[in-house]
């Protein structure tokens, strides 16, 4: 089977590009063609989330099946929280068989924060046993229990990674682990603290890391300074400068997403001037609409 796209793009060493789409709750497919109808074009693959904060929603393997039947290549995200060692190959050759090339190794957020707090979690293996699984099918042609499997899985892998995580000098370390276990590509968490995102990028473009690995940063538009005061305080793992608060906050409320939409393409701009970074992830919070938008003013349109 050939390389995706994506794999193309980043082989190339082209600044590639990639937006999220989150499944809907409940079994409509048309959210999904919506949603990819929006992005088809202005973006080298789509992430498909995988219950993301912990909320049911249709299926990964499922939303990205219909984003192939509209000529958009996905990236399935996989979660560890939810399945064991067997449901997760299974799924993992099974997504392989609709067309699907890429996958995104996550641990999942916790169940207890989610819609169903009273769900067990199952953490059978975590993302790294994840992503090291995946390259072993993939190169082995063999299963975790040594089965040779009449057809590998040959998935582009990728795994997720946050710079602005404590304590700041484990955050290369860990990224060197998910170079090693397999990983091609990491999607970095939502950048704001460019100063920080930096110096990690620094660190691991001196370790080589970033030969090993393509690195795509995370962005998200803040729409208010609400928002970014809520992400500041109540979202675990991001680190929002006082200086893009206060200026969110100097700004007038009609005028606040527009001013957020500058940040980000200057957060974009300063991306891809930094050495070892190989693209942008766009994160929109059910915003698609925006990434048309955004990809052009950043002058990364039209795409390869």
């Amino acid at each position: 089977m050939s390389a995706g796209k994506l794999q193309e793009i980043l082989s190339q060493g082209k600044f590639a590009v990639t937006a999220e789409c989150g499944p809907p709750r409940g079994a409509n497919a048309e959210v999904v063609w919506k949603k990819g109808a929006l992005l088809k074009g202005y973006v080298d693959a789509v992430n498909v989330t995988d219950n993301q904060t912990a909320i049911v929603r249709m299926s990964s393997i499922a939303a990205c099946a219909h984003l192939i039947q509209m000529g958009i290549e996905p990236v399935m995200q996989m979660v560890t929280r939810d399945r064991n060692r067997l449901a997760l190959q299974s799924d993992i050759m099974g997504a392989y068989s609709l067309g699907i090339r890429n996958i995104l190794c996550l641990s999942g957020d916790h169940q207890i924060f989610g819609s169903q707090p009273e769900a067990m979690n199952v953490w059978d293996i975590d993302c790294m046993h994840l992503i090291h699984t995946v390259k072993d099918m993939r190169e082995t042609g063999k299963d975790m229990s040594g089965f040779a499997l009449d057809e590998p899985p040959k998935m582009f892998i990728g795994a997720a990674e946050n710079p602005f995580a404590d304590p700041f000098e484990f955050r290369v370390l860990r990224l060197a682990k998910k170079a090693a276990a397999g990983a091609n590509f990491i999607q970095t968490q939502c950048i704001y603290d460019i100063a920080r995102f930096k110096e990690w990028i620094h660190v691991a473009y001196e370790q080589g890391l970033t030969e090993q690995v393509h690195i795509l940063g995370g962005v998200t538009p803040l729409k208010s300074a609400g928002m970014a005061n809520y992400m500041a305080t109540k979202v675990a793992g991001i680190t929002i400068p006082e200086a893009i608060i206060k200026r969110l906050e100097a700004t007038p409320k009609e005028k606040a997403a527009a001013e957020g939409m500058k940040i980000c393409l200057e957060t974009i701009q300063e991306l891809r001037e930094i050495k070892g970074v190989h693209g942008v992830h766009i994160m929109a919070i059910e915003a698609e609409d925006k990434v048309p938008e955004i990809v052009k003013l950043a002058g990364l349109y039209p795409r390869p």
